[in-house]
């Protein structure tokens, strides 16, 4: 049923067509008596009502109607009223009370030209249209309310989904900022460490150490200002390195004092995709070798081919206890990198490990689909 208030303008459309349409009936009478007058009056006051009560001015002026055809307009536009605003069972129940009404009024104001017969028939036919319009106007206004309802859903769930998107992307620039920092921070550690374990050192090693130190942190405020600045614009990750940037890390691991063998044994080239996720298990393979292993080579391998799979691994033999102080990290390297691993379709294994009766080494090896 219809509920809501009506708006100035529908009052004012209202009242306009309903006082036209009433007077018109009126000044169709040939004597209009102070019955029909009075009539007339009642009927427009019935039209207006139907816009907060539909059902009760609808039948208000099919009551009319059966008193002077002056009220005939009022009780048919109260017919359409109803069946576009309430119940269709409302609806039928009030065309028959108008058709009712109707055949009623012929004996007050018969017409003898037209015949009760006809009369009858074309009440019916006019109120089975009004019947039929107001329920098709009910039905597009209902589709038109679920397609915007629908429309504002969709926009809402594009909403959440654009929302989604970008806490995502912020947690890949997240785990990209650990990545690339743990490694520059870990580099300045590194010498910062050798600097406090050898203050007795030449003056030119330490002026050297102490620029590595000064170019380490240069660096790692750089990207820490790349990050930042891209999280607040919500923009994207940017290029981001892959293996073939690889030489470059190598090269500052090295420069740290780190000793880092490679054995590269790849039978193509590797995707873009595939090269991110593999430069960061190197990347933390050697950051976590610096921090724990300080002092002991590292080893990389790389083999596998297209169709296959490729096997990135860093490995590094298990420090004697208590030789060499630990760098302190948050733990969440490897865990940001298993999930990083995980999503790649591959897999990720790290861990001591004995080979061929050696020594204990620690073993971080991913193993990651390579698509043809």
């Amino acid at each position: 049923m219809f509920r809501r208030a009506p708006r100035p303008a529908e009052i004012a459309g209202m009242a306009a067509g309903a006082g036209l349409l009433t007077a018109l009936s009126l000044w169709s009478r040939p004597s209009p008596g102070p019955l029909e007058v009075a009539v007339a009056v009642l009927a427009f006051a019935a039209a207006m009502a139907q816009l907060w009560r539909p059902v009760t001015g609808a039948l208000a002026a099919t009551a009319l109607a059966v008193l002077s055809p002056v009220a005939t307009t009022a009780a048919t536009i109260g017919a359409l009223q109803v069946a576009w605003r309430g119940r269709f069972r409302t609806a039928v129940a009030v065309a028959a009370a108008g058709v009712a009404a109707h055949l009623l009024q012929w004996v007050w104001n018969p017409l003898p030209a037209l015949g009760f017969r006809w009369w009858a028939l074309l009440v019916a036919v006019a109120y089975g249209a009004l019947l039929g319009w107001g329920a098709l106007a009910k039905s597009r206004m209902a589709l038109v309310v679920s397609l915007r309802e629908r429309a504002r859903r969709a926009e809402a769930e594009q909403g959440r989904r654009v929302a989604e998107a970008r806490a995502a992307e912020r947690r890949g620039l997240a785990r990209e900022m650990h990545d690339v920092l743990a490694n520059r921070l870990s580099l300045v550690a590194t010498h910062a460490g050798a600097l406090e374990f050898r203050p007795d050192a030449p003056p030119e090693r330490v002026a050297l150490a102490a620029g590595v130190v000064r170019d380490g942190v240069h660096q790692a405020l750089e990207e820490l200002r790349q990050v930042i600045s891209l999280l607040r614009e919500d923009g994207d990750a940017g290029v981001q390195p892959t293996l073939d940037d690889l030489e470059s890390l190598l090269a500052d691991a090295r420069a740290a004092g780190q000793v880092v063998e490679v054995a590269d044994a790849r039978e193509g080239t590797v995707p873009p995709s595939l090269g991110r996720t593999a430069f960061r298990v190197v990347q933390e393979g050697l950051t976590n070798a610096r921090k724990h292993a300080a002092g002991l080579p590292a080893r990389v391998a790389l083999r596998g081919g297209p169709g296959g799979e490729l096997l990135v691994e860093v490995a590094n033999p298990l420090p004697a206890a208590g030789t060499a102080p630990a760098v302190p990290g948050s733990g969440l390297g490897l865990v940001g990198l298993t999930e990083r691993v995980r999503l790649a379709g591959g897999t990720l294994d790290h861990g001591p490990s004995e080979q061929g009766g050696e020594e204990g080494r620690f073993r971080l090896a991913a193993r990651i689909p390579w698509p043809t």
